[in-house]
């Protein structure tokens, strides 16, 4: 697969509110619990600083994506936050580490100083050994601080890295 990262345009929010929602239904990585649709999908990703998606360079698919924001405001405005998402089909071909490794080069071009992961959840061992592998470190765990659809709670991590 020949994936080339850029940024989103308002013909790929179809295919983005598509991977968004399935990572909102699998329960496990993105605090959000509400899916976006075509009224508030377009509002959220350019609200960014950097919405970026990945395309496969053959079919024009869409199959992932990723957000760039502050993490929070003011005298802490130089740490960004990324969430990211890759479609289901398009799993295990290392999409994943071209979007963090994009969003990692994205943030420092934005100015930013250090990324910083609010809640990887425990039992998400793909995206902690991404995450240490390029280079983040785990600042510890945040017990019960994700809750899962059967009213019962994992574990959260935060990761950071300087840019």
């Amino acid at each position: 697969m020949d994936i080339n990262i850029r940024e989103f345009e308002p013909n790929d929010l179809d295919e983005m509110i598509a991977i968004w929602n399935e990572v909102v239904d699998d329960a496990n990585a993105f605090p959000q619990s509400n899916k976006l649709d075509s009224h508030t999908a377009a509002n959220f990703f350019t609200s960014q600083t950097f919405t970026g998606v990945a395309e496969d360079a053959d079919s024009h698919d869409i199959v992932g994506l990723y957000i760039l924001h502050p993490n929070n405001v003011g005298r802490c405005s130089h740490i960004c936050n990324a969430s990211y998402a890759v479609a289901k089909n398009a799993r295990r071909y290392g999409i994943g580490r071209m979007l963090v490794e994009h969003s990692l080069n994205k943030g420092k071009e934005r100015g930013f100083h250090i990324m910083q992961f609010n809640a990887v959840t425990a039992s998400n061992a793909g995206a902690q050994k991404l995450y240490e592998s390029l280079g983040f470190v785990s600042l510890g765990t945040i017990p019960d601080g994700f809750l899962l659809p059967d009213g019962s709670y994992d574990d959260i991590m935060l990761y950071y890295k300087t840019l």
